[in-house]
């Protein structure tokens, strides 16, 4: 159980990024995860009065609040138009519904969590991060960098591309074995892995529409994998290409 001796409401994103400067803070986000993981700060800092947590669409772009929900990601018509129901299939087998009505996009991003089929999902899209004083900085390279005490403020997803997520689970609602998210635009097919068990990563780009099992099998054979308590090394490089093969049928809105 995670502990905090203060516990403040930011009044605005300077006052949350200046907070957060410290090694003895935390910005809670949702405190799904955060709570059970026996930490111990000084300071938490919640981002609730921000209104952080609303899904924005402009004409070229989804602009998403750090503090908004999964289950409102999930549940948000806009969203399943724009991206072929992408989000509510990715995001309806993560634990319950219970959970992802508290847990948020900021804290799923800023974790960098292995297993995040959110994380798999935005950088399929081609999504970026918008943090509090570095501002935009594109997803596939926020994904690889390491924790800093910058503050996510938004999440930006352009229009454009059609997506589709594909997981392996032991149980409904467990945490993926493996997570395939593909995603086709004018520039082609690009696919994502993720619960490798390592973090997410984009994996090819720019594959044509017709790729098929061939080259899916080519490219599992070069895909770094490892091994944990849910799955080998070897069982996640078994399941891969048929995971990528369904994932890119899906978005290329093929049965």
């Amino acid at each position: 159980m995670a502990t905090y001796q203060n516990y403040i409401v930011a009044q605005s994103l300077e006052e949350a990024w200046t907070l957060n400067q410290k090694k003895s803070a935390v910005i809670v986000a949702g405190n799904m995860w955060l709570r059970m993981c026996g930490l111990r700060k000084q300071t938490a800092i919640d981002l609730s009065a921000l209104g952080l947590d609303r899904i924005e669409e402009t004409e070229d772009a989804f602009v998403i609040g750090a503090m908004t929900t999964l289950r409102q990601l999930e549940t948000d018509a806009a969203l399943d138009g724009a991206f072929g129901g992408a989000f509510a299939h990715a995001l309806a087998p993560i634990v319950g519904t219970q959970f992802r009505n508290g847990a948020t996009i900021g804290g799923s991003v800023y974790s960098r969590f292995g297993f995040s089929d959110v994380s798999a999902l935005l950088l399929a899209l081609d999504a970026s991060v918008v943090l509090a004083h570095r501002g935009p900085v594109p997803l596939s390279q926020y994904q690889q960098e390491a924790w800093d005490r910058d503050v996510i403020a938004q999440i930006r997803v352009p229009k454009g591309r059609r997506a589709h997520v594909e997981s392996v689970r032991l149980n409904a609602t467990d945490f993926p074995v493996l997570v395939c998210a593909a995603s086709l635009g004018e520039d082609g097919l690009r696919l994502v892995m993720g619960a490798r068990p390592a973090r997410a990563m984009i994996v090819a780009d720019g594959l044509p529409e017709s790729a098929g099992m061939e080259t899916f099998e080519a490219l599992s054979r070069s895909l770094p994998l490892g091994s944990n308590l849910r799955g080998s090394e070897a069982y996640r490089r078994k399941i891969a290409p048929a995971l990528m093969l369904r994932a890119a049928n899906g978005a290329c809105g093929r049965d």
